[in-house]
């Protein structure tokens, strides 16, 4: 129990002893950090219990706060500043905590429940490579993986591959018609990269069949369907989906030229997965579960023969499930995933992390789901986040304008070679722990930098500004976990010492503001915690990481701990640090960002 919830608890007690014919349920309780400007560690806010009590709120701040401090020893004093009791956590539990926390490299962490969560992620298409427009939808996939596991879900982290569909027909045609043969090995083109290039193939000459259709005399609209290598891609996907041997064996080949690219990138990434997906395992599962809801009547068929559901009553419109020639769209291979995720893992919740352009798919997909009667539909969520632009605007696959995913990783760790050498700090250093070192500076920025905006906004991802040392980058945080295990080696006290080093020191109970303030931020780092996991939301442990990180830059300028006034503060503050550290790395860990121990 944090704290905060522990002085909510005594609150209630007390309140409850002190005006024993009032109900004050622990809902209506609200208690926050004291605000820098005043006096205290935590605040009771004391206006909910006015119309209550009938007291003005000075007269229950001073019977509340006479009665906290007189009998739970947990307060030394405490002060009113205008409806809100300002409590002083008294030096001895600061100490206390301290004492049995310092060490713990799990602190913050949940009992592990038998709750099962799937965290789905990446999800890419088998016709290009994975692009930095992916990024953030990876990063913020398996950094909540990590903040659900910390918090006692059990969580597979699952990609669904979307390996079939005509923009997987529209790179093949292309590689059919221009590629005479080209293969990763023929060409040295990494297999994602090249199957991309003629994805791009295709639509240079799409347009230009559209433009000389339209030249022609054709309305623009007639041309797109018109087009002979769209003709072309869309009979390949008839073909495929009935089974065509040919066919599929040039699909077969291209995709696992694509996978060994992805493999690749996932490791550069340092990302896994438990699970694996791919759209052309569950379209047919989709199919049926269309057949099904066809027969239930909760679907119905259009004369062409395509099949729809109908969502006007629900407030939205009516969504194609099938075409008219018996091809799968998205949301059938989406339904028949859904289900498959669900009977395999009996999820509680199903997290689906996908940009917000696909806000409605996620909506009607759950609507589709409960109208089926299928129990998944309850677990589903939407993991909604903003997408990210470049300064030089939006990117677009099909006109070739993206940055690929491995192009900006070789980017970043350049940007950090070229920071640390022209800040000459490579002294030191073997070659290969430079090239170590480098790696996790630059992914350690790209990461932090993509996940430390609320998903929810639209961001732009600057590459200089995201590796700044003096900005609000994970720079600055391995900078100052460096500094900390540099001034531990000084020291000659380990990265998580034995505690038994530090027992004759408990005693120590007089804290200068620094230093509880420092305590006060790694106490409440399980609430944060926890609220990351319940909002769906990393940025918060960015922040929260980043503040800490500033708190010990700040306690370290002012405060020695080679030369403190003595031995026992000396200890102390060596705990502090230990602690602070530790706590750093458990939060950088879960955002998938290693900390160097030299910088």
């Amino acid at each position: 129990m944090t704290l905060a919830s522990q002085i909510k608890h005594a609150a209630k007690d007390a309140l409850k002893v002190l005006y024993p014919d009032a109900a004050i349920e622990l809902s209506t309780i609200s208690v926050n950090q004291t605000k820098p400007e005043f006096n205290g560690d935590y605040t009771v806010v004391l206006f909910p219990f006015l119309k209550l009590l009938r007291q003005k709120p000075d007269a229950i701040g001073k019977q509340l706060g006479d009665y906290l401090v007189e009998k739970t020893g947990l307060f030394s004093g405490y002060e009113i500043v205008r409806g809100f009791l300002n409590l002083t956590v008294t030096d001895a539990h600061w100490v206390s905590f301290l004492m049995n926390h310092f060490t713990d490299a799990h602190y913050g962490e949940r009992s592990k429940t038998d709750r099962r969560v799937m965290v789905e992620y990446s999800s890419p298409n088998t016709n290009k490579p994975l692009h930095f427009g992916h990024m953030r939808n990876i990063f913020l996939g398996a950094a909540m993986s990590e903040i659900l596991r910390a918090t006692g879900n059990q969580v597979v982290k699952a990609n669904l591959i979307n390996d079939r569909g005509i923009h997987i027909c529209k790179s093949m045609i292309a590689w059919m018609r221009y590629a005479d043969g080209a293969t990763p090995e023929s060409t040295g083109i990494k297999g994602d990269h090249l199957v991309g290039d003629y994805y791009v193939k295709f639509n240079d000459v799409y347009k230009e069949e559209i433009a000389q259709l339209v030249a022609g005399g054709m309305d623009e609209k007639v041309a797109e369907k018109e087009s002979a290598i769209m003709k072309d891609a869309q009979e390949l996907l008839r073909k495929w989906e009935d089974g065509d041997k040919e066919v599929r064996d040039l699909w077969q080949m291209m995709n696992g030229w694509v996978y060994e690219g992805f493999d690749e990138s996932y490791k550069r990434l340092g990302i896994s997965f438990d699970k694996v997906y791919h759209e052309s395992d569950t379209y047919l599962l989709g199919k049926k579960i269309v057949e099904g809801g066809l027969r239930k009547g909760v679907l119905f068929k259009k004369e062409d023969g395509s099949v729809w559901v109908d969502l006007r009553e629900d407030g939205l419109d009516e969504k194609l499930l099938l075409r008219g020639d018996g091809t799968s769209v998205y949301m059938t291979q989406d339904l028949g995933t859904a289900k498959l995720k669900y009977d395999e893992f009996k999820l509680n919740q199903s997290v689906y992390v996908i940009a917000d352009e696909q806000n409605y798919h996620i909506q009607v997909l759950k609507l589709i789901m409960k109208k089926l009667g299928e129990p998944c539909a309850d677990g589903i969520y939407h993991l909604s986040y903003g997408m990210v632009e470049l300064p030089t605007g939006k990117m677009k696959s099909r006109e070739g304008t993206v940055v690929d995913a491995d192009d900006m990783v070789s980017e970043m760790i350049n940007l950090s070679r070229e920071q640390t050498e022209q800040s000459g700090k490579t002294e030191g250093f073997a070659q290969d722990e430079l090239a170590k070192l480098y790696e996790t500076i630059g992914m350690g920025a790209l990461k932090f930098y993509l996940l430390r905006v609320d998903p929810k906004k639209r961001m732009i991802f600057d590459p200089k500004e995201s590796i700044d040392l003096h900005g609000y980058t994970a720079t600055f945080i391995q900078y100052a976990h460096a500094r900390i295990c540099s001034i531990l080696r000084k020291e000659n006290v380990a990265i998580s010492p034995d505690c038994t080093k530090f027992q004759s020191f408990v005693q120590v109970t007089e804290l200068l503001p620094l230093e509880k303030k420092i305590m006060l931020a790694l106490e409440e780092y399980p609430l944060i915690l926890s609220d990351a996991a319940d909002e769906f939301n990393p940025s918060s442990i960015c922040n929260y990481s980043f503040q800490l990180a500033q708190m010990f830059n700040t306690f370290y300028d002012a405060h020695s701990i080679s030369k403190a006034e003595s031995e026992e503060k000396k200890q102390l503050r060596l705990m502090i640090i230990v602690m602070t550290a530790s706590v750093l790395r458990h939060a950088m860990h879960l955002m998938g960002i290693r900390l160097p121990e030299k910088m």
